[in-house]
């Protein structure tokens, strides 16, 4: 314990070992508890270090939790952006050096303005209000890269009531409340008066998570609708091979005109991999097929367009038969599908000029998607990761639907992550999802964020299920983040306050 909370390399590394502990409460392990114990260990190796080296020891943090989480990284720059296993390796552990910089500033912060050790209640809310402050951060610089969040360890956990109350922020914020009052039981029985209120903020979440666990915020407004999601599984090395694109094209016709007659048709992000202009043919064909079943046929496909005299591509969904309407994606991956300083880093290594890469953000206020009389809340891929965009898209609709290709990641980690964090999405707007991707996993997600039905990995095959409409509002979907995020501004303020009061007396 006096390695962890004193300055040098001992604790440095149990920072390490600390942020490691995350990604091992999230899928595919779901410890949830160990996102406790992670959070006990940041806030206590924070405790008596002076701001510079608070900084290097959020940094250590930083390290652990991505290189743990999100080492597949690897495989996407090796096996698909053709580096050599040293290069990539290299590039790999870069990337974890810089993102590691998201909790090495937070913890300057924390120890230069906000820490107030003499008063362990307002220390302990303090932290939580950080923490989620540095997930939004994380979630909003450049674009974002909203990964590894601790509120998802609750998904199946005691806390999984409060997520459509305040979101997985909430999730978050109790479970580092949690970890910094149990750092300070011992100082809070000093102060009985504080031990009171401490009790009261350490039990009341974890009870008021497990009373709404499985509480019904919204409820059905239509019939079942029957669902065919068709999981392609092509290989990422064929998949923009001009010379496989109607070999492609035939296996997404033929299994759907195999497939059962059902209300919606559902292809992965990009099954249909060439222009939409240029397949205008092909998808009017699959169309007047889907009308004949009186179905709505749902698809990925990239898009061009012109605004202001320039010729902009975008990642797409389309619906055509018993539906209409196309949504450009709003929320692009680096080096996925755009490239950060592309002038410099093209033609380097072939990772930087991986196919589709130059995609253009999607407008905002985009109208949903109608199918069959309903309104679905398009997300492709990255998007359904951002908590407020699928909050803002789940709010005006009846079911939520989200198309991806996590081919890129191959048999690692990564999209069992990414499929936990479309389950909490439904959690969240309590709300029926339909996920489709093109090699696993493709799935049914109920109101509850539970998985109904589900196509395993690298298989090709056809998901039969029912999703319900819903309506009515979650209080998350109606007030979104902002009490939260009031919460944390007044606790920010009053630390603040508090420590220039302090300097002062």
């Amino acid at each position: 314990m006096r390695w962890i909370t004193r300055p040098g390399w001992p604790g440095n590394l149990l920072a390490v070992a600390a942020g490691a502990l995350t990604p091992l409460s999230l899928a595919p392990f779901d410890i949830w508890s160990l996102s406790l114990l992670s959070l006990a260990l940041f806030y206590l190796g924070l405790r008596e270090l002076s701001p510079r080296q608070a900084l290097w020891r959020g940094w250590c943090y930083g390290f652990g939790l991505f290189g743990a989480g999100t080492w597949w990284i690897y495989v996407s720059i090796h096996d698909y952006g053709g580096a050599s296993a040293l290069l990539a390796g290299g590039l790999m552990l870069l990337f974890f050096a810089a993102i590691a910089w998201f909790f090495a500033l937070p913890a300057w912060l924390w120890a230069r303005w906000l820490r107030r050790p003499e008063a362990p209640l307002a220390d302990a809310l303090c932290f939580a209000a950080l923490w989620v402050g540095q997930e939004a951060f994380r979630g909003w610089f450049l674009t974002g890269f909203p990964w590894l969040y601790a509120g998802y360890s609750q998904l199946d956990g005691p806390l999984a009531g409060l997520a459509p109350l305040g979101g997985m922020w909430l999730v978050s914020f109790t479970l580092a409340l949690t970890a910094a009052l149990l750092c300070n039981l011992h100082r809070l029985r000093e102060r009985k008066g504080f031990m009171a209120i401490g009790a009261l903020l350490l039990f009341a979440p974890w009870i008021i998570g497990l009373a709404l666990k499985g509480h019904a915020w919204t409820v059905p407004s239509g019939e079942p609708l029957k669902v065919a999601a068709i999981q392609g599984n092509i290989e990422q090395e064929l998949k923009w091979d001009p010379e496989q694109l109607n070999r492609q094209l035939a296996l997404y016709r033929d299994m759907s005109f195999s497939s059962r007659p059902v209300d919606l048709i559902v292809w992965p992000e990009t099954a249909v991999p060439v222009l939409k202009e240029q397949a205008q043919g092909y998808l009017d064909m699959m169309g007047s097929f889907a009308t004949d079943r009186h179905s709505a046929l749902i698809t990925g496909v990239p898009v061009r367009e012109v605004v202001h005299q320039q010729r902009r591509y975008y990642n797409g969904i389309t619906v055509v038969g018993e539906g209409d309407g196309t949504y450009l994606k709003q929320k692009l991956v680096p080096f996925g599908e755009y490239v950060p300083l592309q002038d410099m880093l093209r033609g380097l290594i072939a990772f930087f000029d991986l196919p589709m890469s130059d995609f253009a953000r999607g407008p905002e206020d985009q109208a949903m998607l109608q199918a069959k009389g309903y309104h679905l809340a398009p997300m492709i891929c990255y998007e359904v990761v951002y908590p407020e965009l699928a909050a803002s898209l789940a709010a005006k609709s009846d079911i939520l639907l989200t198309i991806s290709n996590d081919t890129w990641f191959g048999k690692s980690i990564g999209p069992i992550q990414h499929l936990q964090m479309a389950q909490m999405r439904a959690l969240e707007a309590g709300r029926w999802m339909i996920r489709a991707t093109n090699n696993g996993v493709t799935g049914l997600i109920d109101p509850f964020g539970k998985i109904t039905a589900q196509i395993p990995q690298f298989e090709r095959g056809i998901l039969y299920g029912e999703v319900v409409p819903m309506q009515k509002l979650t209080p998350y979907l109606h007030w979104r983040s902002w009490p939260l995020t009031l919460l944390c501004l007044g606790l920010f303020g009053w630390a603040l306050l508090a420590s220039r009061i302090a300097k002062t007396v």
